[in-house]
Order: C-alpha cells, then structure tokens, then sequence
C-alpha cells in the first residue's frame, strides 16, 4: 500500500511558475516510478511526466516538454514538478501517482495509487 499527499498548488498568471510537491509513505519509495497526470474541467485525465525509481530516467508529454520538469528526492519520499512558463490551458488538477511496475508508463492504468489532486490555475 502507497499513500501520496499533493500539495503546491494555486494560482498564478500566464508566464509564471509554480512548483507541486508529492510525499509518499508506505513502500520503499526508491523502488517505483512516480508519474504526474492532469484533468482539466470537462476532459480525461491525462499524462504529464514520469520518473523511475533512482531518478534517472523521466518521460514528458510534449505539451509540457521544455517547461516543466519532474524531479525526486529519494531520502524524503517526494516528488516534484517544477512549472515553468506556465499558460491557461495548463489549469487542470494536478495527480501524482505510484506505478510498482518495471517501465515507466504514460498510461493511466499501469498507476497502482493515487493522490487527491491538487488545483493549479492559470489566468491569462
């Protein structure tokens, strides 16, 4: 069992930045990847980025490719997701999720737990 606890988000203006953070308990947090995902009012959840175990491989979707970057901190059992250069059409729920498999995953069903989300919004 994993349990994950969003928190940073708010809202800012259009070119600004905001950092989300994700605190895991339960497992051996260095043993799992960690994926954020988003869903806007109205539409599907989906992929944002994703990190392995160690840190050393991460995965963006091209939407946010150059402007957010996903990061962990093994030794306190967080993830994060600094965003850059945000735009309106990144308001969205933010989720991190736990993925106990081998590969890191764009894909809502290979995620094994969730957090509760957290709002970011981004006025124009």
């Amino acid at each position: 069992q994993v349990q994950l606890v969003e928190s940073g988000g708010g809202s800012v203006q259009a070119g600004g930045s905001l950092r989300l953070s994700c605190t895991a308990s339960g497992r051996t947090f260095s043993s799992y990847a960690m994926g954020w995902f988003r869903q806007a009012p109205g539409k599907e959840r989906t992929f944002v980025a994703a990190i392995s175990g160690s840190g050393g491989v991460t995965y963006y979707a091209d939407s946010v490719k150059g402007r957010f970057t996903m990061s962990r901190d093994n030794a306190k059992n967080t993830v994060y997701l600094q965003m850059n250069s945000l735009k309106p059409e990144d308001t969205a729920v933010y989720y991190c999720a736990a993925d106990l498999g081998i590969y890191l995953s764009s894909r809502i069903y290979n995620y094994d737990y969730w957090g509760q989300g957290t709002q970011v919004t981004v006025s124009s």
